[in-house]
């Protein structure tokens, strides 16, 4: 049983306890999950007669998620939960997407909300333990939901955030400082997320000196929220002068609740916010209009990293704070030390979550090793046993143990396996990416030009976000000859095709995030001279790769690179 949530003292023993005793609580879940399930479809397929940890290793194969599906399916459709479950499934979380573009369906049931509210609330500890004042605020969280899908089972499928909102544990949750947001809850459960989002800033702009806090589930969506004040903030300025909602915010839950937080007009406080966003420079904007603010508590890591050079540009000083590590297969961890540097973020695991095993990243051999059995130093992909009818498969991300939290493995997350090129939702792996360049190739081909060599980076300078492409391309060889050409002729047709090209090629969450949700800008290719990967190459062996090993990048990470890249672009191209 999980102490209240105000009482520090008993979340802090039980913080240290799981953390210290992690192999013994490992061992009790994995005795707990699979004990019930031995009569399940599924584990009776690898003759699971009885809970024996040595058997299940043994037996039960490591998977991905493809090799689970079917049987995900089956119950998707209708067939009763025993195919994989002892413990009723009573929905489906859906993930962002895979690089094929379709979207996981992982099986759920509520001890994925149990675990859940259970991370909240001792990263809820862990947080007042190092930042003071917030017990009296309130958080201006950008929270929202997702319309769900029905399955032919009748069973709901929608993401994880969505599930929490729309659940019991939501509407009943605590009555402290961090369960305590600015905006009415029908602000958070509106399905259009535009009218959510202006509702979200209006409400927060109101209550401006009792925020505290100020977040988003992942940093992307926290520099949305903020480019969305850039455009709109005259006209929420107007809705505070007047006291009226705008009408084209239409939502009826959004409109009469807040109208209720608007009460009536404020023309001082409107004031001092145009005066505030008036100004010729949005440096620092977040602390100016919300001077209370503590910190900014938001993902800023794997591929939202890329964010924190604009979050620390509006935020300034604000820490920007990674709470949790989690994925819908399961709450893996919290950060126990919450106001570290971004790029020093590690999440310890805790071992009540879920059975956690791990796959040797290092090296050519591929072992596979408990919780309590990994090595500082080392890079590793999770493999999770859930309560839900997961059994050893595979996550796909690759992680980095950075120390221990007493017992505990603190892991730091390094990338998703195999993926290149990120904004939002959108996951471009190099495989997504060699697909898309070959069919430049082809409109190339037609133009009497070559494919020289391509790189690419996730440009967040601007918002939203794009793809960039680095294409180096020569006329082919005959027609130089015949017509005498030393340099190349960038067609503006030809260029703008290969957007459109590259666009069309890559996979529906891409699609997705760029032309029903506007969260991924046009596409761009940025033509650079002749030599530029030849170049490159002795640009990267000058500091210090090695010849016989140099590969080009797929995808530039470095600045100094992407300044050297920069200074060959001859031309510019975007879809449309």
């Amino acid at each position: 049983m999980k102490p209240t949530s105000g009482n520090k003292d008993a979340w802090e023993v039980t913080l240290k306890d799981l953390t210290s005793n992690v192999k013994e609580t490992q061992d009790n879940v994995l005795e707990e999950i699979i004990t019930p399930n031995l009569k399940t479809e599924y584990l009776q397929r690898f003759n699971m007669d009885r809970f024996d940890k040595e058997l299940f290793k043994k037996n039960v194969p490591v998977v991905s998620y493809e090799d689970i599906q079917p049987y995900i399916d089956r119950v998707a459709k209708g067939e009763s939960s025993n195919v994989i479950s002892a413990r009723p499934i009573t929905g489906f979380l859906l993930s962002s997407g895979t690089s094929g573009g379709a979207q996981k369906m992982m099986p759920w049931n509520n001890k994925y909300l149990d675990n859940l509210t259970f991370a909240y609330d001792l990263r809820m500890h862990v947080i007042t333990k190092h930042v003071k004042g917030l017990e009296k605020g309130k958080g201006m969280m950008f929270l929202f939901t997702k319309q769900e899908a029905e399955t032919p089972s009748g069973l709901p499928a929608r993401v994880a955030t969505s599930s929490y909102f729309k659940s019991e544990y939501f509407k009943n949750r605590p009555s402290n400082w961090y369960y305590s947001y600015t905006s009415p809850d029908e602000v958070i459960l509106c399905s259009n997320n535009t009218q959510s989002l202006y509702c979200h800033l209006l409400c927060g702009l109101l209550q401006r000196d009792k925020v505290v806090r100020m977040g988003s589930i992942f940093a992307s969506v926290m520099v949305r929220a903020i480019k969305f004040l850039e455009t709109y903030w005259e006209e929420l300025c107007s809705n505070i002068q007047t006291g009226r909602l705008s009408e084209w915010v239409t939502d009826h839950g959004c409109r009469s609740s807040v109208s209720l937080v608007l009460g009536g007009p404020r023309p001082d406080l409107a004031d001092a916010i145009e005066t505030i966003c008036n100004q010729s420079s949005w440096k620092g904007i977040v602390k100016r209009i919300w001077p209370n603010t503590k910190y900014i508590e938001t993902v800023v890591t794997g591929s939202m990293g890329q964010y924190v050079p604009t979050l620390n540009y509006y935020c300034s000083d604000l820490p920007l704070v990674s709470t949790t590590y989690g994925s819908s297969e399961t709450t893996f961890g919290i950060n126990v030390d919450p106001l570290c540097k971004p790029e020093d973020v590690s999440y310890a695991f805790m071992p009540n979550m879920s059975y956690f095993e791990f796959i040797t990243m290092d090296g050519d051999k591929r072992d596979v090793v408990d919780l309590h059995d990994v090595k500082v130093g080392c890079t590793y992909e999770p493999v999770v046993t859930n309560f839900a009818g997961l059994y050893r498969m595979r996550v796909g991300d690759v992680l980095l143990v950075t120390g221990f939290y007493n017992n505990a493995p603190q892991f730091r997350f390094v990338r998703r396996e195999n993926v290149v090129l990120s904004i939002d939702a959108d996951k471009t792996n190099e495989e997504d990416l060699f697909k898309a360049v070959s069919q430049v190739k082809l409109v190339l081909d037609s133009s009497d030009l070559v494919l020289v060599d391509f790189t690419s980076y996730a440009d967040t300078s601007t918002f939203p976000g794009h793809y960039v492409i680095y294409l180096e391309a020569k006329a082919k060889e005959e027609e130089k000859k015949k017509n005498k050409k030393m340099s190349l002729e960038v067609d503006e047709e030809v260029f703008s095709k290969c957007c459109s090209v590259m666009e069309d090629s890559l996979d529906n969450v891409y699609k997705r995030c760029r032309f029903k949700d506007g969260s991924v800008g046009p596409l761009e290719i940025r033509v650079v001279r002749e030599g530029t990967f030849a170049d490159l190459m002795e640009f990267f062996i000058k500091h210090g790769a090695s010849i016989s090993q140099y590969k080009a990048p797929r995808c530039i990470k470095s600045g100094k690179a992407l300044e050297f890249m920069e200074d060959c672009v001859v031309a510019k191209f975007f879809s449309t």
